[in-house]
C-alpha cells in the first residue's frame, strides 16, 4: 500500500512539474508575440535513405512538457531502412525522456538490437503509450515510469523498477530536458533557470547515481548534450549552460567510472525534429527551425539514434569513453 502511494505521489509530482513549465513558458510567450524573425529558404540536403522534411516546416507551437501526438509533422523514428543484427542482446536499458522524439526512436532501435526498454518520460502519457508499442512491436519489452528526474527519489525509484520488471540495467540513456528560450537576459528568471538546471544537469546526476551501483563491467551510459553545449546561443543561456555541463559531465564520470569497465559518451545533437522546439519556440520560429544548417533543414530523430546504438554496443565502441560525439549536420552557430 505504501509503494502505491509513493508511485501516486511521484505522478503529482510530474504532474506539478509539468504545469510549472507551462507557467514558465506563458512567460516567455507574452514576449515572443511582438517579436518577428525572417523567414529564409535554401536548398536542404537530403542524402539519407529516404527524403526528410526541409523548411518551412508546419508554424505550431506546443504547450509544454510537449506531445509528440500534437505534432502536424510528426517525427521520423521508425528508421525502415536500419537492420538490427542483435548488437544489444538481451541488454536491458532505462531511457529518460524516452516517450517521444530522440528518446523514442532511441528505445526503437535498441529493442531492434534486441534490448529490453524502460521509458522514463514526465507525463506526456499518450506518447509514452505509443513508445511501447512502438518497442513490443520490435519483439522485446518495455515499462513505463512517469515521474520528475529533478526529484532524486524518483530516479532511485526508476532505476528500482527497472531492475525488478525487466531483471537488470545494463544501459543508462540520460536525454530527458526541458528547454525554453529568452528575449533578454533580464527575463531569464530564478524559477526557470532553477527548472533548467533541476531537469539538465541535476536529473542526469541523480540518475547516474542510482544506476551506477547496479551496473556491471560492460555496461554504458549516455547522455544526450547539444550543439548548444558546444557553441553557446544566445537565446538559450541557460540550456547552453547545462549541456556543456553534460559535456564536462561525461568525460569527468568517464575517467572516474572506467576501473569498473562502465563506459560514459555523449550525444551531442544539432537541430532536431522533435517537441522540445515547438514547445519553445513561437510558431514563426518553429517554420524555419534548421534552416540556417549547412544542410538547411533539421535532423530526424531517427537519424540521431544509430549513433546512441554504437556507443552501447560493446561490439561497437569497447574502446570509446569520455566522448563527446557531435552529430550537428554542419551547424557553426546561433
Amino acid at each position: 500500500m505504501a509503494r502505491s502511494s509513493q508511485i501516486s505521489d511521484f505522478k503529482e509530482e510530474a504532474a506539478q512539474a509539468a504545469r510549472q513549465e507551462r507557467t514558465i513558458q506563458k512567460q516567455i510567450d507574452r514576449s515572443d508575440r511582438d517579436g518577428k524573425e525572417g523567414k529564409t529558404k535554401k536548398s536542404a540536403m537530403q542524402s539519407g535513405a529516404r527524403a526528410y522534411p526541409e523548411p518551412p516546416l508546419p508554424g505550431q507551437h506546443l504547450k509544454k512538457p510537449g506531445l509528440e501526438a500534437d505534432l502536424e509533422l510528426k517525427p521520423m523514428f521508425d528508421a525502415p531502412y536500419y537492420k538490427g543484427s542483435e548488437k544489444l542482446l538481451d541488454k536491458i536499458a532505462l531511457i529518460t525522456g524516452g516517450d517521444s522524439g530522440i528518446g523514442r526512436a532511441v528505445a526503437v532501435l535498441f529493442a531492434r538490437e534486441g534490448a529490453d526498454v524502460a521509458v522514463a518520460y514526465l507525463d506526456e502519457h499518450e506518447d509514452a503509450k505509443e513508445t511501447k508499442r512502438a518497442v513490443e512491436k520490435e519483439g522485446r519489452r518495455c515499462i513505463l515510469i512517469s515521474g520528475d528526474v529533478a526529484d532524486p527519489e524518483f530516479c532511485k525509484h526508476a532505476v528500482e523498477r527497472t531492475m525488478k520488471e525487466l531483471g537488470g540495467l545494463d544501459i543508462l540513456v540520460n536525454n530527458a530536458a526541458f528547454q525554453e528560450h529568452v528575449n533578454s537576459f533580464e527575463e531569464l528568471t530564478e524559477e526557470h533557470f532553477d527548472r533548467t538546471l533541476k531537469t539538465n544537469l541535476y536529473g542526469y546526476f541523480y540518475m547516474a547515481k542510482a544506476a551506477v551501483p547496479h551496473m556491471k563491467n560492460g555496461s554504458a551510459i549516455i547522455m544526450t548534450g547539444s550543439v548548444t553545449g558546444l557553441l553557446g546561443n544566445k537565446d538559450l543561456l541557460d540550456y547552453s549552460m547545462t549541456k556543456g555541463g553534460i559535456h564536462a559531465f561525461t568525460r569527468s564520470l568517464a575517467t572516474h567510472l572506467v576501473d569498473r569497465g562502465i563506459r560514459v559518451n555523449a550525444v551531442a545533437p544539432g537541430p532536431v525534429w522533435t517537441p522540445l522546439n515547438p514547445a519553445d519556440k513561437s510558431a514563426d520560429r518553429v517554420a524555419n527551425f534548421g534552416a540556417d544548417t549547412p544542410m538547411g533543414r533539421p535532423a530526424q530523430p531517427e537519424e540521431i539514434a544509430p549513433a546512441y546504438v554504437f556507443l552501447a554496443a560493446p561490439s561497437c565502441a569497447s574502446y570509446i569513453t569520455g566522448e563527446v560525439l557531435p552529430i550537428i549536420g554542419g551547424y557553426s552557430g546561433g
